[in-house]
């Protein structure tokens, strides 16, 4: 079919428009994007180590450093010439813009603990070969920061033009995210819901889907069990957070008498050597090892990029109180249901789809009050209901006796149409800015893009790109850094219209 003249005139005039729209932004983030001021403020960010701790002041709900890191983005904003507001340590947020309609970008200051074995200290934010190092470079300190300049470029260059926005634009600052997410519970009791929005916390291009998230737990009274051979006596794992693949776990064993101490380190020896397991032995009395496990960090979403410490050591646990004549429920059921598997097949509890397979991460492994306890975490696909895991994790359990298990941390999947308005439009900047062509995806993290209703995940790691959230030597370069404020500069400016 021909084309009449209108329809021609309004293809020139839409590439005119587009055109000049894309010089709009690139001259608004050129002019008013300082590099080295957005560098300095991440740093300066980085060195408030805002890992959650229990604090005795009522008004430090997540620990005293997780203020100091809301204040200081507050006071940042407030010297940006921005509209800010601290919701009782809680949470906080930074604003501009006038209208009734409010978009929203959410992200967060805390962090997970900083693990072993950095090269680079972990809250310095040095810089290295064009990277910046630091718990929290990517996760989420340094996209939060590019979108608070991405922000001000969008403001001031509306300022100079005179051009007057319908609409406000809220970065939410979160202090919780990491642990249960009651930051964002209490901005939603307390707060105004935006209408539309994104959070800076994943990949690019955009993410459609996130899996949905439930961690079961496993538990049984060890007591009965003191009188053995060879007893247990403590677990220590330094901690772990159950999103986190664990790098480190140790226990303290007590061997009697009637079993020569010679025999069961020669029997560790030689199991760690057949499986190359990383364990190490360290004998602390005639009657007394320690037993510590070694393996790579990494997040619970990627199980595959860890190497889980306490996987290898309740296998080795298993199979050496089995050597002699000892089995414990818990580690049974382990070994032969779970071991080192990431995706549930042995539970029955992997069913993919267009979001990917589930993915298993054990990330806790307790001992008190003769109480063992282990626990996961789990990223399920979208289409699975989590009422479907519980049934067949709990068929399992049953067949195994003194055991008592639990579901907690549950928190639904996120789906947006790939074919929505935000998905497409996110899309279209990314590859726009970048001169690519990529789709949508899926992902198994879990970000503050599904509190709220029409938001999806958006950046910053790049396609292809490892993921460094949660691993030692966490890391994002300047180029990237840039990258993504000059794409959330646009996304802001595209959503503002």
């Amino acid at each position: 079919m021909h084309k009449t003249h209108l329809e021609y005139y309004g293809i020139i005039y839409n590439i005119i428009s587009y055109n000049l729209y894309r010089k709009v932004v690139k001259k608004m983030f050129k002019k008013y994007i300082n590099q080295a001021e957005i560098v300095k403020s991440l740093q300066e960010l980085i060195k408030i180590p805002s890992v959650y701790s229990k604090s005795k002041n009522p008004n430090e709900p997540f620990g005293e450093n997780t203020v100091k890191a809301l204040n200081y983005a507050l006071d940042l904003g407030k010297k940006l010439s921005f509209r800010t507001k601290n919701v009782d340590n809680y949470c906080g947020y930074i604003e501009f813009g006038s209208g009734d309609e409010l978009i929203g970008i959410v992200g967060h200051l805390d962090v997970v603990p900083e693990g072993e074995n950095w090269t680079y200290p972990p809250f310095e934010g040095q810089i290295v070969d064009n990277e910046i190092y630091g718990r929290g470079a990517i996760d989420d300190k340094g996209p939060t920061i590019a979108s608070l300049y991405a922000m001000k470029a969008v403001m001031d260059y509306c300022d100079e033009n005179s051009i007057t926005l319908n609409k406000r634009v809220r970065l939410i600052l979160g202090l919780n995210e990491e642990l249960d997410w009651k930051c964002i519970e209490y901005y939603k009791e307390h707060e105004e819901i935006p209408s539309i929005g994104f959070s800076p916390d994943a990949d690019f291009p955009c993410i459609y889907a996130e899996k949905g998230l439930i961690s079961p737990f496993l538990q049984m009274d060890y007591s009965k069990y003191e009188n053995k051979d060879i007893v247990l006596i403590n677990i220590n794992c330094n901690n772990n957070p159950l999103n986190v693949v664990p790098k480190y776990c140790s226990c303290n064993l007590f061997i009697k008498n009637r079993i020569k101490i010679i025999e069961v380190i020669n029997f560790i020896k030689n199991f760690v050597s057949k499986n190359n397991f990383h364990i190490d032995i360290e004998i602390i009395s005639d009657n007394e090892l320690k037993l510590i496990s070694t393996g790579i960090q990494a997040h619970a979403a990627h199980p595959d990029l860890g190497i889980n410490a306490i996987s290898r050591l309740i296998i080795l646990l298993d199979k050496l109180f089995k050597n002699y004549n000892i089995t414990i429920p818990i580690f049974d059921l382990f070994t032969k249901y779970i071991g080192l598997d990431i995706h549930g097949e042995k539970l029955n509890i992997n069913f993919p789809d267009e979001s990917g397979e589930l993915t298993l991460n054990v990330g806790q492994f307790n001992f008190e009050r003769n109480d063992l306890k282990i626990g996961f975490n789990l990223r399920v696909p979208i289409n699975t209901k989590f009422e479907l895991v519980e049934e067949n994790f709990s068929l399992i359990c049953k067949n195994f006796n003194d055991i008592y298990y639990g579901f907690t941390g549950k928190k639904a999947p996120l789906y947006v149409s790939k074919d929505s308005y935000l998905v497409k439009t996110l899309c279209k900047i990314y590859n726009e800015v970048t001169a690519s062509n990529v789709q949508p995806i899926a992902i198994g993290h879990a970000t503050y893009a599904r509190a709220f209703n029409n938001f999806v995940s958006f950046g910053a790691n790049l396609p292809g790109q490892k993921d460094m959230c949660h691993q030692t030597d966490e890391f994002i370069s300047i180029d990237n850094f840039m990258l993504a404020c000059e794409i959330y500069t646009k996304a802001i400016y595209e959503l503002c219209q």
